[in-house]
């Protein structure tokens, strides 16, 4: 049963649609998906992102976005 389940969260729902339209999800991205939304280095990303004013999140010593951090950084600039 649990499997199931697993397989409805990858595929995702319209659900996870609406919160990215509402502002985006608390899902933590890479920089390298950051870097590829924004369509830059992930080298620039990581050099850029303080004078951008996006926050980022340490887990252990790794750099992470939240997604909403990142929708609300495009519709302040880009909207």
């Amino acid at each position: 049963m649990r499997s199931g389940w697993m397989a409805e969260e990858c595929r995702g729902s319209d659900r996870g649609r609406d919160a990215l339209t509402a502002g985006g999800s608390n899902r933590l991205l890479t920089p390298e998906e950051v870097a590829a939304w924004l369509k830059v280095s992930e080298i620039t990303v990581k050099n850029k992102y303080r004078t951008w004013g996006i926050k980022a999140q340490k887990v252990g010593r790794l750099l992470r976005f939240r997604e909403r951090d990142i929708v609300a950084y495009l519709e302040e600039n880009y909207g």
